[in-house]
């Protein structure tokens, strides 16, 4: 009989995870003369998911308001069961095993309107703390730090009923780390918050999944560069399936498989011919667009290297370059091509 090989372990594992949502037939009574003609109708919010996120890694799920992103979260963090399929955190099942779950993780979700009106930020992020069974000490410790990186430390004795939106998903996002999960779930953690601090969050990810190579943290977000900023992986989930699973690089690589080039050439100079630049070694393809002021020419390459030829072929010819630049593509580029729209056009329903 075959020896099986121990698969390797996961911090979270979902199999053809599905989410149905019923919605309750709508009655009829029997004095109404108006026609009931609605049925019922079931929303599907996970549809067969199936995804792997390794130890250590932070991973991103990116994807339009009602994609699903949020359904997956809360079944992960065994606040709602699945309609079918499984899911697995720390190879542990979510549904059996959801009490030895709860002590590895935590979860921070946009906007959320969390902690106590009557108690003050810092009494409330040391009543969280204490729930998890975190030392009054420790917690202490871990509140000053939090408090300074999100730059909330003159509001500690503020009551939460007087803080602005942001104020409170600052304190939020500091309650996410103040009992040191094994994994972490951040949905949407930025949301509603200025740049300067929106940046400070994501350089304190960085440097917290830095300190120990065993913690694990899935992100949700709308913004694509945070999310291109931030993800060793990402998935892309649409309609509650997932569409792509890569390296925010590799994702890239689907609408540009050539590296390419702008370049900017003074009108009335060289021979008006670029065509021939297509015969060079490592070059792909070429196009030129001539207005009165310029000559827009784009190149695809082979090679990353042919672009050092195709720019001597140019002056050799008697063209002037104004400017050279490389076109990067961006993750949006790769959304609009798997959903269809961007981000910003979604429709916005349930999630």
């Amino acid at each position: 009989m075959p020896v099986m090989e121990p698969t390797a372990p996961t911090a979270i594992r979902t199999d053809a995870l599905t989410r149905i949502y019923s919605k309750p037939r709508k009655r009829r009574w029997w004095w109404s003369k108006k026609p009931t003609t609605e049925e019922s109708r079931d929303f599907v919010a996970l549809d067969g998911v199936s995804l792997e996120v390794r130890p250590g890694e932070l991973f991103g799920l990116l994807g339009p308001n009602g994609a699903g992103k949020t359904t997956l979260i809360k079944i992960l963090t065994t606040l709602l069961a699945p309609s079918a399929g499984s899911a697995f955190v720390d190879d542990l099942d979510v549904i059996t095993q959801a009490d030895k779950i709860r002590p590895l993780i935590n979860m921070v979700s946009g906007g959320e309107s969390s902690g106590y009106g009557i108690l003050n930020v810092r009494e409330n992020l040391w009543l969280f703390a204490r729930i998890y069974g975190v030392p009054t000490a420790v917690a202490h410790e871990r509140i000053d730090k939090m408090l300074e990186v999100v730059g909330l430390t003159d509001k500690a004795k503020s009551r939460v009923s007087y803080l602005s939106t942001g104020q409170r998903q600052k304190m939020n996002f500091c309650r996410g780390f103040i009992t040191d999960p094994k994994i972490l779930f951040l949905d949407e953690p930025t949301l509603g918050l200025d740049v300067t601090s929106a940046r400070a969050i994501r350089v304190f990810i960085r440097e917290w999944m830095r300190e120990r190579p065993d913690r694990t943290l899935l992100l949700t977000t709308h913004y694509m560069a945070e999310a291109d900023d931030l993800c060793d992986r990402l998935a892309i989930i649409d309609q509650g399936r997932v569409l792509a699973c890569d390296t925010p690089t590799n994702l890239k690589r689907r609408v540009q498989k050539y590296p390419l080039y702008e370049l900017t050439l003074a009108p009335g100079t060289g021979a008006n011919d670029w065509a021939h630049l297509e015969k060079l070694p490592g070059v792909h393809q070429s196009k030129a667009t001539t207005t009165p002021t310029t000559v827009e020419l784009k190149v695809s390459l082979l090679e990353e290297s042919a672009i050092g030829t195709v720019v001597q072929t140019l002056v050799t010819g008697g063209d002037r370059i104004l400017s050279l630049k490389k076109v990067e593509p961006t993750l949006e580029d790769v959304f609009i091509e798997l959903v269809g729209h961007g981000l910003s056009d979604a429709e916005t329903k349930p999630a």
